[in-house]
């Protein structure tokens, strides 16, 4: 199984009925304007149904020697008008089918910023950049197209079957012979157009998922020689798709050419019966002409009846992975109920607690916490500890609400966090992660991302305490200097650095730094250093370090061990009364070793 098709496999197919629903949602904000396109559609196909009429009568006309230029004059004139008629309905439907794929595309978006941390992390980012761009653009067709094409074709269809069996009853029952048997067969043809284009849709989506893994390692591949491989990866991807493509593009052929073929086995047939008809005097030659001429112009709504279903098949594949998308689980957006006390927007220190935290990522998956409790009061600095993989980046992921606990309660300031409304909760809290992303854009952008309303002097009061300033300074065009992607134009401590000003900017009573120094020199280390025991004092500071040196001065040090709170203490007593503890500093050379 490929990586693309990772949400399809865990999803069922949408039926007939979920799809026109599905569809419906879409289209019900525009009824008025597809209605009016369906309106002109009908009028330029009825323009077309009186146009054999008018033959017929100027067939009859030449032959009493009576004049023609009445009816060539209304012949004109229905032509013209009836091309501005359907000229306009087009631009209407088009108009429509763009902005049915805006909204689409505006609502998944919008839903995609809204999921499940675990969500995300389950579905590779290129399939879902890949539903949003590719299999939205397939609305376009199904969502106005294939509605007004269907009801045009029917109408005129039936509007000409009508006109025919007026004509000649046995010429009509010769044409709908052939009609319905090459019909039956296209009917065939039908799902493996769908089966095709869903699987043609999902290549598409691989091709995203390999090219959005090697440019977002992109020095990796090329520090590892392995440009060949993943180019590899994208060809064989490409490949993929190319094949479903080309099977799924067969089969349209086959069933756009059956209208055609329809038409000419149904005119030879009725030019055989017809003229035979014509000679034994039972119609005249007038009522044969007419005939055929309705017979070509079955060409045009049983083709729109044909295009129809091969956009619904289309179309039908693309809703059902873009409503894969609506249906994951997203963050709650209503408001709970409001806190006890002050206002959710605080930038006061705040307090936290653990009480029996247990937690895991997925329930096939062993505990990160069993059963986890301390305390932090306002405003000073706490670090956590521990081995890799104790737990410790865990619990700032908790606070924040990224995953809900499995057991027991989180509180910030006294209130368990799901009593809090997310974005009072986040905005509360400065967050500085562990690879310390920094986005595409200006500097600038980067530093006001979490606090669009930090004024210029928050800005230089920001970047003169987390030593920016002077890389500003030599920066081309300042602030507004392009970082490029994932801000690769810096190094990994002046990334760092940008994260934890960006926190900072926002003022906040909680801030969570997740090895925010790792990667900075011993000289910036040290002033960031003083710079967040500053910060302790007037907020309150949980750390992540693996670097014990950096959390020696904390007012307390959790130790964590294998989703277990070992000890809490101060450096000096952690070192005299916990082994795990003494042996991690005496690693680092910070004691003798015991």
């Amino acid at each position: 199984m490929n990586t693309a098709s990772a949400l399809t496999t865990d999803e069922t197919s949408l039926s007939v009925r979920e799809t026109v629903k599905a569809l419906g949602a879409y289209v019900r904000p525009h009824r008025w304007a597809v209605a009016l396109g369906l309106l002109c559609a009908l009028a330029g196909a009825a323009g077309g149904l009186l146009q054999p009429l008018a033959t017929k009568a100027l067939v009859d006309r030449l032959a009493s020697g009576e004049t023609i230029t009445g009816i060539l004059v209304a012949l004109t004139v229905l032509v013209l008008l009836g091309t501005a008629v359907e000229a306009f309905g087009a631009y209407v439907l088009e108009r429509t089918a763009e902005s049915v794929v805006l909204a689409a595309r505006r609502t998944l978006a919008g839903r995609l910023m809204r999921l499940r941390i675990a969500e995300w992390e389950r579905i590779p980012p290129g399939d879902l950049m890949s539903r949003v761009t590719s299999d939205t653009t397939l609305l376009r067709a199904v969502s106005t197209h294939a509605v007004v094409s269907a009801a045009t074709g029917a109408v005129a269809l039936v509007a000409a079957i009508v006109m025919m069996a007026y004509l000649d009853v046995v010429l009509l029952g010769v044409t709908l012979g052939v009609v319905v048997v090459v019909g039956g067969a296209v009917m065939l043809v039908m799902p493996r157009i769908a089966r095709a284009t869903e699987r043609s849709q999902e290549a598409v989506g691989e091709i995203s998922i390999v090219l959005e893994r090697a440019l977002g390692a992109f020095r990796t591949v090329k520090a590892s020689g392995a440009e060949e491989r993943e180019s590899a990866r994208v060809e064989a991807a490409a490949q993929r798709a190319w094949q479903h493509g080309v099977k799924s593009a067969k089969w349209e052929a086959v069933a756009g050419s059956a209208d055609e073929l329809a038409v000419q086995l149904a005119f030879l047939a009725v030019l055989g019966v017809g003229g035979a008809r014509v000679a034994s005097g039972e119609i005249p030659v007038s009522t044969l002409i007419a005939f055929l001429l309705y017979l070509f112009y079955l060409i045009e709504p049983v083709s729109k009846l044909i295009d129809a279903v091969t956009s619904y098949q289309e179309g039908a594949a693309a809703i059902s992975r873009i409503t894969q998308v609506e249906r994951l689980s997203t963050e709650p957006t209503a408001r709970r109920p409001a806190r006890p006390s002050r206002p959710a927007a605080v930038q006061e220190p705040v307090s936290v607690r653990f009480e029996d935290v247990s937690f895991r990522y997925r329930p096939d998956q062993p505990y990160t916490h069993r059963q986890v409790s301390f305390e932090v009061p306002r405003t000073g600095m706490t670090a956590f500890v521990g081995p890799s993989g104790a737990g410790k980046s865990t619990v700032f992921a908790l606070i924040e609400r990224f995953y809900e606990a499995t057991g027991g309660r989180v509180l910030v300031d006294g209130t368990d966090v799901q009593d809090w409304p997310l974005p009072g909760l986040r905005s509360a809290i400065g967050h500085v992660e562990q690879d310390a992303p920094v986005l595409a854009g200006t500097l600038r952008e980067n530093l006001v991302f979490a606090a669009p309303e930090a004024t210029d002097d928050d800005i230089r009061d920001v970047l003169a305490r987390t030593r920016l300033d002077t890389l500003v300074e030599r920066l081309p065009q300042g602030l507004d200097t392009l970082v490029g992607h994932r801000g690769s134009k810096l190094s990994g401590g002046e990334r760092q650095r940008i994260a934890l000003a960006r926190a900072l900017l926002r003022k906040p009573g909680l801030l969570l730094l997740d090895e925010a120094t790792s990667q900075l020199d011993a000289v910036n280390e040290l002033a960031l250093r003083d710079v967040i025991t500053e910060l302790a004092r007037e907020t309150t500071v949980l750390v992540v370090a693996h670097r014990l040196s950096t959390v020696t001065g904390a007012d307390r040090i959790v130790v964590m061990d294998g989703g277990h709170v070992r000890a809490v203490g101060t450096h000096e007593e952690l070192v005299a009364r916990d082994r795990l503890y003494a042996r991690l500093a005496a690693t680092q050379l910070l004691v003798p070793a015991p």
